[in-house]
């Protein structure tokens, strides 16, 4: 297999009504995202980085070093 390969472990929805998936790696690594209902979205990555995006124009990324970036229309 491919160090692409990955497995979703868990998937659903919450309390809020948000949908989850959480993904682990053959190399052992895990992720997951978040899709809530209010249109924003949020990735935490196997490498460490995280993602999140509002749904209505402001956006946050963090690196795996914990440098954040954000930007809003």
């Amino acid at each position: 297999s491919s160090s692409g390969d990955y497995d979703i472990t868990s998937t659903g929805t919450n309390d809020q009504g948000n949908h989850y998936c959480h993904r682990d790696f053959d190399d052992g690594s895990s992720g997951y995202h978040y899709s809530n209902n209010d249109g924003s979205y949020y990735y935490s990555n196997p490498n460490g980085s995280s993602y999140y995006n509002s749904g209505d124009g402001y956006s946050q990324y963090t690196s795996p070093g914990g440098q954040t970036y954000s930007n809003s229309n």
